[in-house]
């Protein structure tokens, strides 16, 4: 019933971008990853899940598939339940919780099956139940097949653990870091984002350049698990090869001043600082940098969420006038949720990718070749 070592590892990934997220985790050495529905998965043990914590820039989560049974009642679950070596993975000094989803399946009440779970680690293993705990477990049922993961992460992985300040309607860095490879971006070129915000592109291409690891500022709930050991840990940490020093810049400007503020700020608590510029500046205005062209990505308001579709245009009308005059050899990525938004640039995209949820939206990168 529970997976022998090595285990299978699911990579959480935002929907549609799951086989961007496996390519990148296939650079990075995990050879087996393959997109599902919802992520990716691939196999390896507890050396394995740590990495893809530390190193993968677009996972959102990273959980451990610790045990699979089938499970036709809640009584079945509860039993089964108690059959986990819940001992090889949890610790009895740690608060756990347990979240459930059910489809397709006779059991299909969620909020009753993870309190049968929960029951079964409390009595049958001993660790205390919390709704507040760092540690999750994870049980979904589908097609009566229930499949128990842990949670390794804890908070979600865009939190990487050095941006406190965010402005409206953020993108996440997974997200932003995921749209960064779909639009080829290796880290071997400059990035500009003329509407910057708090700076999430322009600090995550900057990361890459530098090969800084994303999960270098941060803690994981993996350990606080049994199967943790530290001195291995640390030694992964330690053996990661140095920063390197680009020999090129990465550019942000927005309208909005506490923006660039909150861009700059940001930039420094991530370490990249020294290779980012940000200034004040409408889109009408900006120029391209001096140097070797790159990529110019951008986020720009889409009435769903912070302006009129109509009130846009001229946006966006200007953007493309920008771009087409100024920034030739440059690419060019733009995420957004409305197509007529984007042929309003005058841009010549490439056919576009499926779009992605983000924020309860679905958004299109619509992508250029080198203008």
């Amino acid at each position: 019933m529970v997976t022998a070592s090595p285990f299978e590892i699911f990579l959480v990934a935002p929907p549609g971008l799951e086989a961007v997220l496996a390519a990148e985790a296939r650079e990075k050495g995990f050879g087996d990853a393959q997109a599902v529905e919802g992520g990716v998965t691939l196999n390896g043990g507890w050396a394995e899940v740590w990495r893809a914590n530390l190193e993968l820039r677009g996972a959102g989560r990273v959980l451990a598939r610790v045990a699979g049974f089938r499970a036709m009642h809640l009584a079945q679950l509860d039993k089964r339940s108690r059959t986990v070596p819940w001992g090889d993975v949890l610790r009895p000094d740690v608060p756990v919780r347990v979240e459930a989803s059910c489809r397709r399946s006779r059991i299909y009440h969620a909020g009753a099956a993870a309190q049968r779970v929960e029951t079964a680690i409390r009595e049958a293993f001993g660790a205390p139940i919390a709704e507040d705990a760092a540690v999750s477990v994870r049980v979904r049922i589908e097609d009566d097949f229930c499949t128990v993961s842990v949670d390794t992460s804890g908070e979600m992985l865009h939190k990487r653990g050095h941006k406190e300040a965010v402005n409206r309607a953020p993108m996440r860095e997974t997200m932003a870091a995921l749209f960064l490879r779909q639009c080829g971006y290796d880290g071997s070129e400059p990035v500009l984002d003329p509407m910057c915000g708090s700076g999430t592109f322009v600090i995550e291409a900057a990361e890459m350049a530098a090969g800084l690891l994303p999960g270098r500022s941060r803690s994981f709930a993996f350990e606080q698990l049994a199967s943790f050991d530290r001195a291995a840990w640390d030694g992964l940490r330690a053996n990661q090869p140095a920063p390197r020093k680009p020999a090129f810049a990465f550019f942000g400007s927005d309208r909005d001043a506490g923006a660039i503020e909150m861009s700059r700020a940001n930039a420094e608590r991530a370490g990249v600082g020294e290779l980012t510029r940000f200034s004040q500046s409408t889109v009408s205005d900006v120029q391209a940098p001096e140097g070797p062209p790159g990529l110019v990505i951008v986020n720009p308001p889409y009435g769903g969420r912070i302006g009129n579709k109509k009130k846009l245009a001229p946006l966006y009308q200007a953007l493309g006038r920008t771009l087409l005059t100024r920034f030739a050899g440059w690419r060019v990525g733009i995420i957004t949720t409305d197509a007529g938004l984007a042929k309003a640039t005058g841009l010549p995209f490439r056919p576009s990718p499926p779009p992605v949820l983000h924020g309860g939206l679905r958004v299109t990168l619509f992508a250029t070749d080198p203008l």
